[in-house]
């Protein structure tokens, strides 16, 4: 997979520990981009550290009923590159994060810096998702888009969506959405690309009924 200027291949490409950032909320999947506005002053310093080293850092939820501020973290997060960064003169960064592979969490490293560092176990296997493409019901997940945008009265540019690839195109859409933190998770802990875009439909089946109308978008 190529990220930014780097290509992460193989085991060996990915690191044994990363920096965290706990984000309610968002979510960063293989190949989609997070843009974050950064202004705590410990997680400034996280992106310093990140910036000077290999400019990776995880993106993890914290644990659902938990708040960014408890130890409490969801058990998988994503990898992501900073692949753009641009200081605001206010003292904040404007960044975004490119995602690579996603990671369970595993021992946290203790230390004296203000944010925290984890071992993780990475999912090799996102770094060839692209191989997962075929198995994606794209017209089931279309049409359960479409719907989901008439209900709200909203509009979007067809033409791209029409040209992205079904990878880019499941992951865009499972982070763009405005779903809660635990639909979120499940979006990112769907074990490949299909189950992802089967539990994207099944979201938007469930937003839909919220709305009264009953019918599958599975058609």
């Amino acid at each position: 997979m190529q990220v930014g200027n780097a290509r992460y291949l193989k085991p060996g490409d990915l690191p044994d520990s990363v920096v965290i950032f706990p984000l309610s909320g968002a979510l960063l999947l293989p190949t989609g981009q997070l843009p974050l506005n950064i202004f705590e002053p410990r997680y400034l310093a996280m992106f310093d550290a990140a910036i000077a080293g290999n400019r990776l850092v995880g993106v993890v939820q914290p644990a659902l009923g938990e708040s960014p501020e408890t130890p409490h973290l969801s058990h998988v997060g994503c990898l992501g590159r900073i692949t753009s960064f641009a200081e605001t003169g206010d003292g904040r960064y404007i960044t975004s994060l490119t995602g690579i592979c996603r990671f369970r969490l595993m021992d946290e490293i203790t230390g004296h810096q203000p944010y925290r560092s984890f071992r993780i176990a990475p999912f090799i296997a996102d770094l060839k998702s692209r191989d997962e493409e075929e198995g994606v019901n794209r017209s089931a997940l279309l049409s359960a888009f479409r719907a989901y945008l008439d209900a709200n009265k909203l509009e979007a540019d067809w033409e791209s969506v029409e040209r992205a690839s079904n990878m880019t195109l499941v992951n865009s859409l499972a982070m763009m959405a405005p779903f809660d933190p635990a639909e979120k998770q499940a979006l990112l802990e769907a074990p490949d690309l299909k189950t992802r875009a089967e539990t994207f439909i099944a979201i938007i089946e469930i937003v839909l009924a919220r709305f009264g109308d009953t019918d599958s978008v599975l058609q």
